[in-house]
């Protein structure tokens, strides 16, 4: 927006650009006093606006920097005063500083472009009401313009500018000047916008490190975040009887939805093992049958690791019942579904549980990627599913058992669907097809489980590109019966 002065006067200046009309015809010594003392005003204007801009780089207070503005400006343009108004997000505009001579003066034109302000922020409010758009930035630099006119009289020289971020008017610099023969020449307007684009540097940066500083709160709480979501994943696979273990789980993002868990069928009757004590209390020590589960949360980020955790707390609950794998997935869908509803969320769930006595494995698929199970006497893959519904999505959803007898040197991998969508270049997915060839191939030529997990995550890293990061979490468990040699 283009400032202009307000109102107009004759151009006749007093300024260095009409000097020399104004030394034609005097003598040699008045010219050259004429000339030494221009000079001398060129240097304070220097001056000034080099502390300006001292002060726009030094000083970490905004409310420092803006006390500066009325003065400086008031000061390089010899006015008698200057104000500066901003413009709030609320619709309100206030007087932020005012700069003027002291006494009883200074106080009336306080007072007269306070009332000034608060016309224009009740009629912004009149306008925004009647109106379905928001008040545009032309109506309020109008009708302060108009009523800062009045507040100060017809006989003050005044002179507006806009406090422009990012080409958005958020205030106004007005200098004025009681000086009947004060007239706002081209110099001095450019010095006063000078001032007004330092102000709104100042402005911009402080508002840019407010965010920056908003923005290093939110890295820390994410830190807290992923950090406490770490350590409810297991630090560590747990020593089953007969079963060689390896499991990992990479988040897109620092807090993830995918969750994957092992829990002793008994682990509430487990004692905490003390310091000194050489007395084995985890659950490895005793042959119980565990469970083996794996879920995704739809979506990713803090949304999903909130509710991740929260599915964590409720099926550890429901472990405890001793229920089958379906009536488990059953009550945690009860007692989860008003919460997921009202978040449009929803969670995948394969819930399992191995007893290592009769080597069965008893499973129940709340619509999560079937797990698939490598029997090594065929040396085929088959998928472990059943029927029933996403966690959260109906209240009633039913849901199905189903077992299966391992033998020695069957694997199965349980995987969510961060797998088999990773996308390379092409859009092309690695696709369930490609992780079974991939799991065939490692079951055939891996010893253990850690190698076969390791080999799968290399071939979805070379599928989408070894620069490129998959989107989506991608979690992966690996369970193989041990050999009885």
């Amino acid at each position: 927006m283009t400032a202009r002065p307000i109102p107009r006067q004759p151009s006749s200046s007093t300024d260095s650009s009409s000097s020399s009309t104004a030394a034609e015809g005097t003598p040699v010594s008045a010219l050259k006093e004429l000339v030494a003392r221009l000079h001398r005003e060129q240097h304070k204007i220097q001056d000034l606006l080099s502390s300006l801009g001292f002060a726009l780089r030094s000083f970490n207070n905004l409310n420092q920097f803006l006390e500066l503005i009325p003065l400086m400006a008031s000061r390089v343009t010899d006015a008698d005063g200057g104000a500066l108004i901003l413009f709030k997000s609320n619709g309100q505009v206030r007087l932020e500083r005012l700069h003027c001579q002291e006494g009883q003066a200074c106080n009336d034109i306080r007072k007269a472009i306070e009332k000034a302000t608060r016309k224009v922020t009740a009629a912004n409010s009149e306008e925004g009401a009647a109106s379905t758009n928001s008040v545009s930035a032309d109506f309020i630099q109008s009708s302060l313009d108009e009523q800062v006119t009045q507040a100060l009289g017809a006989d003050v020289q005044l002179f507006g500018t806009p406090i422009l971020i990012k080409n958005a008017e958020r205030g106004r610099l007005y200098v004025f000047s009681h000086d009947p023969k004060y007239t706002w020449t081209a110099t001095r307007q450019k010095l006063v916008r000078l001032v007004a684009d330092q102000t709104a540097v100042a402005i911009a940066n402080d508002e840019l490190t407010v965010e920056l500083r908003k923005k290093e709160r939110l890295d820390r709480e994410l830190e807290i975040g992923a950090d406490i979501q770490l350590r409810l994943l297991p630090r560590e696979c747990p020593e089953i009887e007969g079963i060689d273990l390896a499991a990992m789980c990479k988040t897109a993002n620092r807090v993830g939805g995918d969750y994957y868990d092992f829990i002793p069928t008994n682990y509430d009757q487990l004692r905490p093992k003390k310091q000194d004590s050489t007395e084995a209390s985890d659950p490895q020590k005793v042959s119980v049958p565990w469970s083996v589960v794996i879920g995704d949360v739809m979506g990713k980020g803090v949304p999903a690791g909130l509710i991740m955790t929260m599915t964590r707390g409720m099926l550890r609950a429901e472990v405890l019942n001793r229920h089958s794998p379906a009536q488990i997935l059953q009550h945690l869908n009860r007692v989860m579904y008003a919460d997921l509803e009202n978040s449009n969320r929803f969670v995948t769930l394969f819930y399992s549980e191995y007893d290592p006595q009769t080597q069965i494995l008893s499973y129940s698929n709340a619509a999560h990627n079937p797990p698939l199970l490598w029997q090594a006497s065929t040396q085929s893959i088959v998928r472990l599913d059943t029927n029933g519904m996403l966690i959260g999505l109906e209240a009633d959803s039913q849901y199905e058992d189903a077992q299966v007898k391992l033998s020695e040197g069957d694997t199965i991998i349980y995987y969510t669907d961060g797998f088999t969508d990773a996308a390379n270049q092409n859009g092309d997915r690695f696709d369930e097809e490609n992780l079974t060839q991939s799991f065939q191939w490692a079951c055939e030529h891996c010893d253990s489980c850690q190698e076969i997990l390791d080999y799968l995550f290399e071939q979805v890293q070379l599928f989408i590109g070894s620069k490129n990061r998959n989107g989506d979490d991608m979690t992966l468990v690996v369970m193989q019966v041990k050999s009885s040699e």
